[in-house]
């Protein structure tokens, strides 16, 4: 199953549609948008399609160094990192809760890092992910 709802390459989101599809959940998006641009005002916003299977990604830079990738969904939507050895460390060290701690121990390494999603079903849920951004940042 895809991350993102907007699978079609010829239909970028926009606000409109963005709403539409997230329900309720779009001002969390809205949120989240808002805590990274405070934090990191110089923030790039970029949507990108990376194919008929994942759709419509928005991805969030601090200069050229992604931050996370965030995958739009129904009624929700999917935080996705890439940590380094230094973040996983402070993820293992910090105040997260143990099945994401041990997911993210478990998840493959590659060059750039071990992969970690975060679906935003809730406001501790959101509240994680502006933690994750925090040691993204740091690290």
């Amino acid at each position: 199953m895809p991350l993102s709802v907007f699978l079609d390459k010829s239909a970028k989101p926009d606000e409109q549609t963005l709403a539409k599809a997230l329900g309720g959940k779009k001002q969390w998006w809205d949120q989240l948008k808002a805590h990274v641009k405070e934090i990191v005002p110089d923030i790039i916003e970029d949507w990108k399609h990376y194919g008929k299977n994942s759709g419509w990604t928005m991805k969030l830079l601090k200069k050229k160094r992604n931050l996370f990738f965030s995958y739009p969904g129904d009624n929700t939507f999917t935080v996705v990192f890439i940590f380094g050895d230094k973040a996983v460390q402070a993820i293992e060290n910090g105040d997260f809760p143990r099945d994401m701690v041990d997911t993210l121990k478990a998840a493959k390494k590659y060059a750039e890092g071990r992969g970690l999603r975060v679906t935003i079903e809730n406001r501790d849920d959101l509240e994680t992910v502006k933690k994750l951004i925090s040691i993204k940042i740091e690290n």
